[in-house]
């Protein structure tokens, strides 16, 4: 017996780290998690890093209790499901997941300072892919190699961004929710806009040794959803797809990160936090859902500066 039971457990923990790999390849939410300062890159110079980081979503928690779970399971394992209580729930979960799902987040980057205050960017998240662009208000316009006037230690920069991300939506890649989706057949897209205001204290001179940086964000999200289940009924009636419903809500967020290294290479570690109404949302069978929350991400990087040897 107690054999039986350590190979099911060997089974069980076996199958939470396959389903923890699946989620770090899933993460396709649009990055919220701020790392630049208010300093925007040099011209000519260029940045790249690698960022890393969680996304806490009190939403989709509230929706994934024990009960929704098991009724995911029942539902996905019968061949006709009975309309009722619970079906909202799973398309309640569903929704709040795909909205803003807990999972792990990566990204890859790279910046280019195009003029004296103006830089842009590519992020790839996986899944999602993101273009973004800030635009200096306060400080020197130097680099650590050729300091701008005025640069020293403490100086305060400050700058606007603009970040734009596309991609088609899914569920995280967990047990729950493929469950789900075997009896929704839930399809998505969205597109996120996220205007960062940051601002910044140099640690050194134009931050040779990093910077501290603060602000506040604002972000706004435009999607579009529906649902084609085909094995759940009134009755002796299917119930008809939900076509596709356009939906578009705001968040409100905060974040501080630190930038810490020396001239060419430096990590940032960094969190933000953001609230979000997501509004009333249609579901099938002329029911419907609100949903609202707030969102921690903490997130780690590492940062490499490529400084403009033309110089």
């Amino acid at each position: 017996m107690p054999r039986l039971f350590s190979s099911s457990r060997r089974r069980s923990g076996a199958a939470y780290f396959a389903a923890s790999v699946l989620l770090l390849a899933s993460a396709c939410t649009a990055p919220r998690s701020i790392i630049t300062s208010g300093k925007v890159t040099p011209q000519g110079e260029f940045r790249a890093g690698y960022n890393a980081g969680f996304n806490i979503a009190s939403a989709p928690v509230a929706q994934a209790g024990g009960a929704v779970k098991e009724a995911a399971s029942q539902a996905a394992s019968d061949s006709k499901v009975d309309y009722s209580e619970s079906t909202n729930q799973l398309q309640a979960a569903a929704l709040a997941y795909v909205l803003d799902p807990v999972q792990t987040t990566s990204d890859f980057f790279i910046r280019y300072g195009i003029a004296p205050r103006l830089d842009a960017g590519y992020k790839y998240t996986f899944g999602s892919h993101v273009l973004d662009a800030q635009y200096q208000l306060l400080g020197p316009m130097g680099s650590v190699e050729h300091p701008g006037a005025g640069a020293a230690l403490g100086t305060l920069y400050a700058s606007v961004g603009l970040q734009f991300a596309a991609q088609r939506a899914k569920l995280p890649s967990l047990p729950f929710l493929s469950d789900i989706n075997s009896v929704l057949n839930l399809h998505a897209t969205r597109y996120d806009i996220l205007i960062p205001l940051t601002f910044s204290n140099s640690l050194g001179t134009e931050e040779e040794i990093g910077a501290i940086s603060y602000g506040v964000a604002y972000g706004h999200t435009w999607m579009t959803y529906g649902f084609a289940p085909t094995k759940i009924y009134n009755g002796s009636a299917q119930v008809p797809a939900l076509p596709d419903q356009s939906r578009n809500f705001s968040s409100f967020g905060g974040f501080v990160n630190l930038k810490i290294g020396y001239r060419y290479l430096y990590f940032v570690p960094a969190v933000s936090v953001f609230y979000q109404n997501y509004g009333e949302f249609a579901l099938l069978n002329n029911n419907s859902v609100s949903l609202k929350g707030v969102t921690v991400i903490p997130s780690i990087g590492v940062q490499l500066r490529l400084p403009n040897l033309a110089k």
